[in-house]
């Protein structure tokens, strides 16, 4: 409400002038009529060229009470602020150095007319206005109220609330403005304030700066005090927005610092922080780094430690000895207190402590970037100039909206080294010292520089931090946690608290098959289709292929089963060769005897296909090989069924015709055609639907079973059905043949093989379809050999039995006393 006061106090102001311009303009035709004059304190020295300053010299104000029903009392100032003085000093150093430097605007020489601004923006206001207008009486400018003004540029003003004020209206006649303190972002709006520039960082850049610090540390919970003025509403709101787009950093709380003792007020705000505020690290704005008034021991066990973002120092050679020559006697007007004559060098003063240069360093590069810009536009070459007509601007001829376009365009480096130029929106290269409260043993405290953030043509913003010197207000003297809640560990995601800000969540561990998302840390990414996560879900891996190995003792079991199976066969054929002369093997169609004993070797072997690592032609073959062999070992054992029954009938009266539709050749041939029809649904199902290897995931999520696909089931059932039908034609033709006298006892072993086998495969075919992954194969291979192992034992076992064990019995006689010998 005081602000909109004030504003509309100016814009009353502001028409006065408007009005007694118009008046005086036409009571005055040839001269410009000043129709009052402001009481300002104020220096005053005359030049070429006149630039203009506003700085608090005081303190305090008196503005009489404004009623309107009498001509007000110009408001008066009290409370000598030396530091203030000081910047004006550093103007007026600023000044002389230039007017003494024959290489810096030659043959010209710089005034200045400084007033004090006594922290009050209605006196802030007047003084800019006596500035651009003049304190004369009347002006006589070339018969027309046309010309320079009394200053071309005004060094100034100390805060931001007054800066936005007179930059509002000075930028409406394009007269230039350099502050040294004014920081708020908003004057960043170079089509509001097109006149407007700084030599010290904008808040925008001083809340970057602080962000950096945050994030530098990993301080993602942090509280936000602001006073209530545009400094503070405009810093508050600037950072705000910054962290809005980076999501890293929530504020806990956002308070506004009243300027009035409203107790109320502060105690609810000390509630919101916390009482105890021991425990707070601090960060302070340029506005109270360097604030001595808060240095105390008593408020150090609480603000110790307080990292700062400050205005940067520079060293400005020769100020001491400038300020050292100030004499009251020197000024007009004067009542000193003093006579003068005094001694100053020797004395412990805050004047003249020039350690920490901050904003007169600032002020001292204003004054050059007025001197370099006239500097550069005395260099302009008559015919190459930038204005109309390519012309050149003169001292006599100089308007302000011309010197701001040099000083667009100005770049210079200080003794410092530091270089000095404006960008688009008037604000100069950014540069902040990082300050630190050290709080000394003693009791005494020191603010220390431990770094500074700064942004370059090259390397846009960067952090630089001496983190050794940083003194931590904390038992562990090290950097403190700041956070609502700590970052999730791998393998789990953020899920947000419901109605609390971002920075607070619970870690919810990812699901199996998910991984932390390093992304996007609210959810968890999925792994790829050959991938599953470990254990602590925080990266993928490879999933583990699972198929029937011979590595494992499942695989070494049915490999070594299979080998035995194989080995007794060929022992088996060895016995049978070696006494392929004595009766029983000659009783027992040793033709037959020997293809089914090669047959059942491949049927052991056959196994072997099952195992290990499925391949293309692994695959193809496996099933392949096994229905052939078996064709083939159940076609030798149906012949020989058949054979059995011939050999029966041939020994009954009228029976001898039998034996001629089973000899060797019919046997080979009913083998080999039987053989043959396998061999043809093998050789169709291949071309058709060929059996491929195929990663299966159906069965597990976290393994990849690695199987053969049969390609066609029908394929596969029309081969097991083959095999099923020659197996039961022996078993039913074996069955019938179970009564014959003892002396054909073949028939009742291969009743028995034959029912073995079929009891094996009817119980394959349910084992098989609900056995998962490679222990399908396992089911597989263990049919084939249980079936093998069983045709081997019940048809070679009782024979081997006579010729091993029972050599007695295998004798012609014997023989002719079981059977006849074939």
């Amino acid at each position: 409400m005081c602000l909109l006061l004030q504003t509309n106090l100016l814009l009353l102001i502001l028409l006065y002038f408007y009005f007694s311009y118009a008046v005086s303009s036409y009571v005055f035709p040839f001269s410009c009529q000043l129709q009052g004059r402001f009481h300002l304190n104020g220096m005053h020295k005359t030049g070429d060229v006149i630039l203009g300053g506003l700085f608090p010299i005081h303190f305090f104000r008196s503005v009489p009470d404004l009623s309107f029903t009498s001509k007000p009392q110009q408001p008066t100032c009290h409370g000598f602020y030396e530091l203030g003085f000081r910047l004006a000093q550093t103007m007026l150093f600023a000044i002389d150095e230039i007017n003494r430097n024959s290489n810096l605007l030659p043959n010209v020489t710089l005034g200045y007319t400084l007033y004090d601004n006594c922290v009050e923006l209605g006196i802030t206001f007047r003084a800019a206005l006596s500035l651009v207008s003049g304190q004369e009486e009347k002006i006589i400018l070339h018969n027309t109220c046309v010309g320079n003004p009394p200053v071309l540029g005004i060094v100034g003003d100390s805060s931001s609330t007054p800066s936005i004020a007179i930059s509002s209206v000075l930028g409406l006649y394009r007269v230039p403005m350099v502050s040294y303190f004014a920081t708020c972002s908003c004057l960043s709006d170079h089509q509001n304030y097109p006149s407007f520039f700084r030599t010290i960082p904008s808040d925008a850049f001083q809340v970057r700066a602080m962000i950096h610090i945050l994030k530098h540390f990993g301080w993602t919970w942090a509280g936000l005090l602001v006073s209530d003025d545009d400094y503070g509403f405009h810093a508050a709101r600037s950072l705000q927005s910054q962290l809005s787009l980076s999501a890293e950093i929530c504020l806990a709380y956002v308070e506004v610092l009243p300027w009035d003792k409203s107790t109320d007020e502060v105690r609810r705000i000390v509630n919101v922080v916390r009482q105890n505020v021991t425990g707070l690290q601090w960060m302070a704005s340029e506005a109270w780094t360097s604030a001595t008034v808060l240095q105390t021991p008593q408020l150090m066990p609480y603000l110790g430690g307080t990292l700062g973002i400050a205005i940067r120092r520079g060293e400005i050679p020769g100020l001491r000895e400038f300020l050292l020559q100030i004499r009251p006697d020197l000024y007009h007007n004067n009542s000193p207190l003093c006579t003068g004559q005094e001694e100053l060098e020797n004395k412990d003063t805050e004047f003249l402590d020039i350690s920490d240069l901050r904003s007169e360093y600032n002020v001292y590069k204003a004054v050059y970037a007025f001197a370099h810009s006239l500097d550069d536009m005395l260099h302009c070459k008559p015919g190459k100039g930038p204005f109309s007509g390519h012309s050149c601007a003169t001292l006599l001829s100089l308007k302000p909206w011309q010197l701001i376009y040099y000083l667009e365009r100005m770049n210079f480096t200080t003794p410092f080294g530091d270089q000095v130029s404006f960008d688009d929106n008037g604000d100069a290269l950014p540069i902040y010292d990082v300050m630190n409260w050290l709080w000394l043993p003693d009791g005494s405290s020191k603010v220390q520089n431990v770094g500074e953030v700064k942004k370059s043509a090259f390397k846009g913003e960067e952090l630089i931090l001496d983190e050794d010197k940083i003194f931590w207000n904390f038992k562990s003297k090290k950097p403190p946690q700041s956070v609502c809640s700590d970052s999730c560990p791998p393998g789990t995601h953020m899920v947000r608290r419901k109605g609390e800000p971002e920075c607070c969540f619970d870690c919810i561990p990812c699901s199996e098959g998910t991984v932390t998302n390093k992304s996007n840390s609210l959810e968890c990414t999925s792994c790829p289709e050959d991938f599953w996560s470990n254990a602590q879900r925080d990266h993928c891996v490879p999933k583990k292929t699972e198929f029937l190995s011979y590595h494992e003792p499942l695989g070494i079991c049915l490999t070594a089963t299979s080998l035995l199976g194989t080995f007794i066969c060929a022992v088996v054929l060895g016995i049978f060769i070696y006494h392929r002369r004595t009766p029983i093997v000659r009783a027992n169609n040793s033709e037959l005897s020997f293809q089914l004993l090669l047959s059942l070797k491949l049927c052991f072997l056959c196994s072997l296909l099952f195992i290990g690592r499925p391949r293309l032609w692994t695959c193809q073959l496996r099933h392949a090989a096994f229905g052939i062999s078996f064709v083939l070992c159940v076609s030798c054992i149906l012949v020989k069924t058949m054979v059995v029954l011939a050999v029966f009938k041939a020994s009954k009266p009228g029976g001898g015709t039998s034996l001629k539709w089973f000899g060797a050749m019919q046997q080979r041939g009913t083998v080999l055609v039987f053989t043959s029809i396998q061999a043809a649904i093998c050789t169709t199902w291949l071309i058709t639907s060929s059996p491929t290897p195929h990663k299966n995931t159906q069965y597990h999520n976290n393994k990849i079973v690695y199987e053969c696909a049969v390609g066609s089931t029908v394929g596969f059932g029309v081969l097991l059905g083959y095999i099923g039908v020659l197996a039961f034609l022996s078993f039913l033709i074996a069955f019938l043949a179970r009564n014959l006298p003892d002396s054909f006892n073949e028939a009742k072993l291969i009743t028995f093989s034959m029912l073995i086998f079929c009891a094996v495969w009817v119980a394959f075919v349910p084992a098989y379809i609900s056995s998962p992954g490679n222990h399908a194969d396992a089911v597989e291979a263990f049919a084939i050999l249980a079936s093998s192992f069983g045709l081997l034992v019940a048809l070679f076992g009782p024979k081997c039995y006579i010729i091993l064990i029972r050599p007695e019995l295998n004798t012609k006689k014997a023989i002719m006393g079981r059977g006849i010998e074939s």
